[in-house]
């Protein structure tokens, strides 16, 4: 029964998705767009460009991500939706893992896809796209995680657009310095992989805790 109805939730929220992608779409092109503006801001020096690439695309892809983070319970709570789902059989805590998978199929998967594009705007070695995809898919499942347990935690708070990413970023900071070691040291053909398991770890603590303080704050709405 749990697990059915963890797939009911999850497949909702791809419904949802592609009924109205603006949202995905926004958060696409926010990462490309920002990673574009440095050229401009910094000069279009490759070397500069190569150097600032790793911490621009995990900060880039992290406030993109970030986008559609505001509305995850939000318009479910606006529409009664979310009274619906918690009544469901599937727990609070369930609820809030399927809505943290679902944003980062929706959100998360496409900033990947979209990463070599960005990756080349920024002048990043070729030779360290691997581990810029590696990373930004281990920091974007964190920061989706995260982002669940702050915007269950800011539901119903006045001005909650606002707190949220106060509430989020600090947290997700350990997530931009690694994946952002990560790729510079694939870029000077160092292995990635100690900062990877690093990011990896973070995602192992994350994926149980963030949806139990998520469902903890849905009980208390």
């Amino acid at each position: 029964m749990t697990a059915s109805a963890f797939r009911a939730v999850l497949a909702r929220e791809l419904r949802l998705a592609l009924r109205h992608p603006a949202d995905t779409l926004a958060a696409v092109l926010f990462f490309v767009l920002v990673c574009a503006l440095f050229p401009f801001g910094v000069g279009p020096a490759p070397e500069a460009l190569a150097r600032l690439a790793p911490g621009a695309l995990l900060a880039a892809a992290l406030l993109a991500a970030l986008l559609p983070l505001d509305r995850l319970f939000g318009a479910d709570a606006e529409d009664g939706s979310l009274d619906q789902l918690l009544l469901s059989g599937l727990p609070p805590a369930g609820i809030a893992a399927a809505k943290a998978l679902g944003h980062w199929l929706t959100t998360g998967l496409p900033l990947i896809v979209a990463t070599p594009v960005a990756a080349a705007l920024l002048n990043l070695p070729v030779a360290a796209w691997g581990a810029a995809l590696a990373a930004l898919g281990l920091a974007t499942a964190i920061l989706s995680l995260l982002g669940t347990a702050g915007a269950a935690l800011t539901l119903g708070a006045r001005r909650g657009g606002v707190l949220l990413p106060l509430l989020v970023l600090p947290l997700a900071i350990p997530a931009v310095i690694f994946g952002a070691a990560a790729i510079e040291a694939a870029a000077a053909a160092l292995s990635p992989a100690p900062f990877l398991l690093l990011l990896g770890a973070g995602l192992s603590l994350a994926a149980p805790l963030a949806p139990l303080a998520a469902g903890a704050a849905l009980r208390a709405e």
